[in-house]
């Protein structure tokens, strides 16, 4: 990667500033806003983690340092103008300061449409919560019990899929199918599965 050559093409404001967005980079899902000057965006190059600049405080600053809450960089873009930058991310933890996921949390207007990363958006929200456990939280209940309870789960909800499968009743059926995937979920943060690794066996059996 020629460090210089990027610095060099990116086109800074008149107050040598740049926009950049963060972008989970296993899910697609926007995670924040900011801006990076050309010192924090060759910081962010060298480090392969990110470092803005704060408008506010006039200062450099690296995402995660008091939080522990990094992104380590994967990919970055600039756009046709290269007067933006896109940064694919591996987030640790939350990127809003709210404690959310994402800074785009607020919804105004959305399709409904099927989603396709709505597995991916599940798994990470329940990796979040079990990072960042939140009191009465049901995920949270589950960790807390541990493997046996999520397994004991796991088995309820494979006998009301076969229930409602029986019952030729559709609603019940997509209910109850969606209870076993989400526990499913959590069984696999528990025991560290990831969607990779069953997107991988997925494909092997597609050939």
């Amino acid at each position: 990667m020629e460090i210089e050559k990027i610095l060099n093409e990116v086109k800074f404001d008149d107050k040598g500033l740049v926009v950049a967005v963060a972008q989970d980079y296993k899910t697609n899902e926007v995670l924040m806003v900011a801006y990076m000057n050309k010192e924090s965006l060759e910081i962010t190059l060298k480090e392969k983690r990110t470092c803005y600049f704060s408008r506010s405080r006039q200062c450099l600053w690296r995402k995660g340092d008091t939080s522990g809450h990094v992104q380590y960089l994967k990919g970055l873009y600039f756009d046709c103008d290269a007067d933006a930058i896109l940064m694919k991310v591996d987030q640790v933890g939350n990127a809003c300061h709210t404690g959310a996921y994402s800074c785009f949390f607020n919804k105004a207007y959305e399709e409904d449409v099927t989603d396709q990363a709505i597995l991916n958006r599940v798994y990470n929200q329940i990796i979040n919560r079990k990072e960042n456990p939140i009191e009465g939280s049901y995920t949270n209940y589950l960790f807390d019990k541990g493997l046996d309870k999520i397994l004991k789960k796991v088995g309820e909800e494979t006998s009301e899929v076969i229930i409602g499968a029986k019952n030729k009743n559709k609603d019940e059926l997509v209910y109850e199918m969606c209870d076993l995937i989400y526990h499913s979920l959590v069984l696999m943060v528990n025991e560290g599965v990831t969607i990779d690794d069953l997107k991988k066996e997925l494909t092997k059996r597609h050939k």
